[in-house]
């Protein structure tokens, strides 16, 4: 019923902090379930996906106390092995419970999570990875039981790289007997950032952030404080923003060098950045359009196809834009066409973007969290007013974003349309 109305065409100005990571933050609540003491975890994004993970915590017999952006989790009475169907469904970062709670109280049994519609993302890898570590699986179409006595640890060869897999198997492992080696492993900084605070309350992993993890396994898990680093994508998403409203902003509270690639290819098209040591300042750019494609880390990040692409519209010249990780990634093009874009699809992993493009404001509906990014920031370019629908796929990943681009200077509101009739 809620919907985002955008008044488009606006200078942007002024400054823009970035949360802290949300696909870090999921990590780390899933792995507080590892432990029976209490885990802290700083610089929490207020955001729906989060809220949603603390009902699982909560409905597994976890108490969890909410503050100023910190969390304070008590996985003391975990009494449950099965949680809650409704709950699990929510979202895809669900699948996370699984291995620590196998490997906590040898046994769980989970319904098949749900989340974004961005292509199949089977959790094949995260069983396989399991019975390699020794669990019976037992699956059927809804939902899929693992237990073990105890875990054992293996050498556990990805076919491909896949982080929540990757972030899965790195924290079950923990508690297995004897050492695991994943390898073709995932290297995105949430990794590394995830392996330092399970280091830090005991586990023996090395390797992480590099292809090959190596987990020596421990009989305990303690409690621990966590800081979450800042959301890379939340930073791409508003320099790209900064760029294609032909803005002078400054995005704050950022890591550049998890931005590396993103950076370089911003700077391809001719984009006018200012890095520094923690924040990154667009100015007003003659863009030209470029070939991009999308890569696991330390490669252009798929979660930024889509708000790039938009960026694109903007440019001069024809774009190749090629997402090689999901195969229903670019199908919100469609939406952007409907403004005013030149986009031709070619296949379900390619589109030709002809620039620039004067977009116009309609009402849309978000598909998904970052399409749904990439639609408030086309709607900020476009002339006239642009409705954005399915907010909820939004505010799963960006925290009270409409206030924050107020602050810019944005001309956004957000309406519930069951107040206004």
């Amino acid at each position: 019923m809620e919907k985002y109305i955008i008044k488009g065409g606006l200078e942007l100005h002024g400054e823009i902090s970035v949360s802290g990571a949300k696909n870090e933050a999921l990590k780390v609540i899933a792995a507080a379930v590892l432990s029976e003491d209490v885990c802290t975890i700083k610089n929490v994004p207020d955001i729906e996906d989060i809220n949603r993970l603390i009902e699982i915590l909560e409905d597994l017999g976890a108490t969890v106390e909410r503050s100023d952006h910190r969390l304070v989790i008590n996985p003391a009475k975990i009494n449950k092995t099965e949680p809650t169907p409704e709950l699990i469904r929510k979202l895809r970062a669900s699948v996370m419970f699984a291995g620590p709670l196998l490997a906590r109280v040898g046994e769980v049994t989970m319904a098949h999570p749900g989340g974004c519609v961005i292509g199949q993302r089977p959790i094949d890898m995260f069983l396989a990875g399991f019975r390699a570590l020794g669990a019976e699986v037992i699956e059927n179409e809804h939902q899929y039981t693992l237990r073990a006595k105890k875990l054992k640890g293996a050498k556990i060869v990805m076919p491909w790289i896949a982080v929540t897999a990757t972030e899965s198997l790195m924290m079950t492992a923990c508690l297995a007997e004897g050492t695991t080696t994943i390898i073709n492993a995932a290297m995105e900084p949430e990794i590394p950032a995830l392996a330092d605070y399970l280091n830090s309350c005991g586990a023996k992993i090395s390797g992480a952030g590099t292809p090959i993890i190596t987990i020596a396994g421990v009989e305990k898990i303690s409690g621990g404080t966590c800081a979450l680093i800042p959301d890379r994508i939340e930073a791409g998403s508003f320099v790209i923003m900064g760029l294609a409203t032909g803005s002078e902003i400054k995005v704050t509270n950022l890591n550049p060098n998890h931005l590396e690639t993103v950076i370089t290819n911003l700077q391809k098209t001719g984009a006018n950045l200012e890095i520094g040591s923690d924040y990154i300042i667009t100015r007003p750019s003659k863009l030209k359009g470029i070939e991009l494609r999308t890569h696991e880390y330390p490669g252009f990040p798929t979660d930024l196809q889509a708000p790039f692409t938009v960026l694109m519209t903007q440019a001069k010249g024809i774009s190749l834009i090629h997402e090689t990780i999901y195969e229903g990634r670019l199908f919100y093009t469609d939406k952007l066409n409907q403004m005013g874009a030149h986009i031709i699809m070619c296949d379900p992993h390619r589109v030709i973007v002809n620039g620039p493009a004067e977009l116009s404001g309609k009402t849309l509906e978000s598909p998904d969290l970052r399409a749904g990014m990439a639609l408030v920031i086309a709607g900020l370019v476009a002339s006239g007013k642009t409705a954005v629908e399915n907010i909820y796929q939004i505010e799963r990943g960006y925290e009270n974003i409409i206030s924050r681009l107020k602050g810019l200077g944005a001309n956004i509101e957000k309406i519930d349309d069951c107040l206004v009739k």
